[in-house]
């Protein structure tokens, strides 16, 4: 694993190669995603995607909302034309429970991958383009209270050795003051 300190408040990345998204036969219970949710860490395929406050995939995730279709309400918050502010993109169910695509002309990401969850602490997923010719992935873990567990960001982490991509962290996001502050 390799790591540098970037000037973002004292927030630190590394690079982990990984290899093949997790997929459970078990339904998801998407109904018990509802809520609010807190960014807690973020991981890019590429650290640029992640370093400006006004990055295309720094986004910070704060409510999930399942529709009675069984799709994905997301209300994020980024940083546009100076200032903060929020989007509703509705993520639509695909045959694989986890996995939801976003038709979202102003997104920079058409598919969300919902890794792992004990509906009840924690969420980790991905977002990614899956247009050519520059595929991107960004990675959340995203919790239920404003304060994160270290054993839940080891685990983060852990999972990401089973991704097929290389993803630069930004560790300990928490810890740090947010440039889009919800």
């Amino acid at each position: 694993m390799q790591c540098l300190l970037l000037t973002l408040g004292m927030a630190l990345v590394c690079s982990v190669q990984a290899s093949g998204i997790p997929q459970t036969e078990q339904d998801l219970e998407v109904p018990k995603l509802a809520g609010t949710w807190h960014s807690m860490a973020m991981a890019a395929s590429d650290s640029t995607l992640l370093e400006a406050r006004d990055a295309p995939l720094r986004i910070y995730i704060t409510s999930l909302m399942p529709t009675a279709e069984g799709n994905l309400e997301i209300i994020l918050h980024r940083w546009e034309n100076n200032s903060c502010v929020e989007k509703k993109v509705l993520a639509e169910k695909t045959e694989n429970p986890k996995n939801f695509r976003i038709n979202c002309a102003d997104m920079a990401v058409n598919e969300v991958t919902l890794l792992e969850t004990d509906y009840d602490k924690f969420l980790f997923l991905c977002m990614k383009s899956t247009v050519t010719p520059k595929q991107s992935t960004m990675c959340q873990y995203l919790a239920r209270s404003p304060e994160a567990d270290d054993e839940v960001l080891k685990e983060f982490f852990r999972t990401f050795k089973t991704l097929p991509v290389q993803l630069w962290f930004l560790l300990e996001w928490y810890q740090v003051e947010e440039p889009c502050p919800i």
